[in-house]
């Protein structure tokens, strides 16, 4: 069994960046000021299926927005943090909450402020389109851009390596 895939045998919990992961990084302002985000449906459906699985997830994201906050409701995603510079701090609160340790978790990132998690988590991937340096640093690179469906690609990952991918896409048969 390859590392990543022996990786997610302990993931109880999944987190996702927003701004260069579930989006393609490019940040939309109308001229009222207000902004606005693109989010890959693809993404969406395996959040779907991971949250489905067993495993809770949680946004964390360095800027506040409510189209966000909007996405998570309709995922489904259990726990979110917005406009959280030091996301090491929000993961410490989280798994205390959850009374979860770190290698009962899976990060996916794409830039420096999402490394120090990515480094200290059981699972911390980077999107295709992630600063190398993030991607050097990382357990692995996922083969899909952000926005691009990084993150459906991360989803399967753990639910594959937990032996859940099949059943969750049997449903559909």
């Amino acid at each position: 069994m390859n590392d990543l895939l022996q990786r997610t045998q302990a993931i109880r919990l999944a987190i996702f960046d927003v701004d260069g992961v579930l989006t393609d990084g490019k940040l939309y302002f109308l001229v009222d000021g207000s902004e606005f985000k693109t989010f890959n449906t693809l993404d969406g459906q395996g959040i779907k299926m991971l949250i489905n699985s067993g495993v809770r997830t949680a946004i964390i994201s360095g800027r506040k927005t409510p189209v966000v906050e909007r996405r998570a409701q309709n995922l489904g995603i259990q726990h979110l943090y917005q406009g959280r510079e030091d996301k090491l701090d929000v993961l410490d609160e989280l798994l205390a909450e959850l009374g979860l340790t770190y290698e009962q978790v899976a990060y996916l990132g794409d830039d420096l402020p999402d490394l120090p998690v990515i480094r200290r988590v059981g699972l911390g991937m980077a999107v295709a389109s992630a600063n190398q340096f993030v991607r050097e640093h990382a357990h692995g690179v996922t083969q899909a851009r952000g926005g691009e469906g990084a993150a459906r690609e991360f989803c399967e990952l753990i639910m594959r390596g937990q032996g859940t991918l099949d059943a969750a896409q049997s449903v559909y048969l």
